[in-house]
């Protein structure tokens, strides 16, 4: 039942797509980072008190190279939020647990180990398939770039993933892993404002910023929730249940932002979700107990 946990942490990060979506009609894509950073710091710093949780790393390093990824990965998410439907976004994010099968596969490939690995492989090409089929009926031509955002921000969360299994073989709490993300998110979007700048307050609308609260709330609530997960549930269910944040995200596409999906959008969708679950299954025998990615 601990599982379950990662559930509610996918409904989470999908209302949160909700969120950023309306935020984005008045703020750039690194405004919303910094802004989820430091709400999420100031909501993260309050929960770690009252569980006794210090501050001090003996792994600074880890974690800055862990929030340079991570910080990349969530502003290539929000962009392609932003200018994608909601379901194509969250879906080409979610493909970072194929991602991770890929660096598997190419790992075993370059040492020679190419045993038994034409499943995993199979998983991945399979995943690519869902792409194309997501990609071509429900993206425009002017939308192109935005879905190769989209591509990418699955790709470096993937490389965050594995430095997130890093931090946890090194002792560090999960607590203490989240906060430092938190902080870098609000670095990493606080140097792109240094470049393009904040928007001016006349042009900020009441009901986009909003909803600045509800992002930096609801991404440290997914995020408790999937780390909770997984430290108390099956490590291969938990993971298997993360793609279900992609049937919530298809469901506010429908409903709140009218985005038709069609037959191909909803069977590369399938794809995607069961080349995700299978790739699970068999990296699990390559990388046991590993936590998820964090948004």
């Amino acid at each position: 039942m601990q599982a379950l946990w990662m559930v509610l942490g996918a409904f989470f990060f999908a209302t949160m797509g909700v969120a950023v979506k309306y935020a984005s009609a008045s703020f750039s894509t690194f405004e919303l980072v910094f802004y989820r950073g430091l709400i999420s710091i100031a909501f993260l710093a309050l929960i770690l008190r009252g569980r006794g949780i210090g501050l001090k790393t003996p792994v600074p390093y880890m974690h800055a190279w862990r929030s340079i990824i991570g910080g990349a990965s969530l502003t290539a998410w929000f962009y392609a939020i932003a200018y994608l439907p909601l379901a194509t976004a969250m879906t080409l994010n979610y493909m970072s647990g194929i991602w991770v099968s890929a660096f598997i596969v190419g790992g075993a490939i370059l040492y020679g180990k190419t045993d038994r690995q034409g499943p995993l492989l199979a998983t991945v090409l399979l995943g690519f398939a869902g792409v194309v089929l997501t990609l071509r009926p429900t993206i425009d031509q002017n939308q192109l770039f935005a879905g190769l955002i989209g591509l990418l921000s699955g790709m470096s969360a993937s490389l965050a993933y594995l430095q997130v299994t890093a931090l946890a073989r090194a002792g560090e709490p999960e607590g203490r892993t989240v906060f430092y993300f938190a902080v870098g998110t609000a670095v990493t979007g606080l140097v792109g404002i240094l470049f393009t700048g904040f928007t001016p307050p006349e042009q900020i609308h009441w009901q986009a910023a909003a909803w600045l609260l509800p992002i930096g709330v609801l991404a440290s609530l997914g995020q408790w929730c999937m780390t909770r997960a997984y430290s108390r549930g099956h490590t291969l269910v938990v993971a298997s249940l993360q793609y279900s944040g992609i049937v919530f995200a298809s469901l506010y596409s429908l409903v709140l932002f009218g985005d038709q999906i069609p037959l191909y959008g909803w069977l590369g969708i399938t794809l995607i979700v069961g080349s995700g679950v299978a790739a699970t299954f068999l990296r699990e025998r390559a990388i046991p107990n590993t936590p998820a990615e964090e948004h």
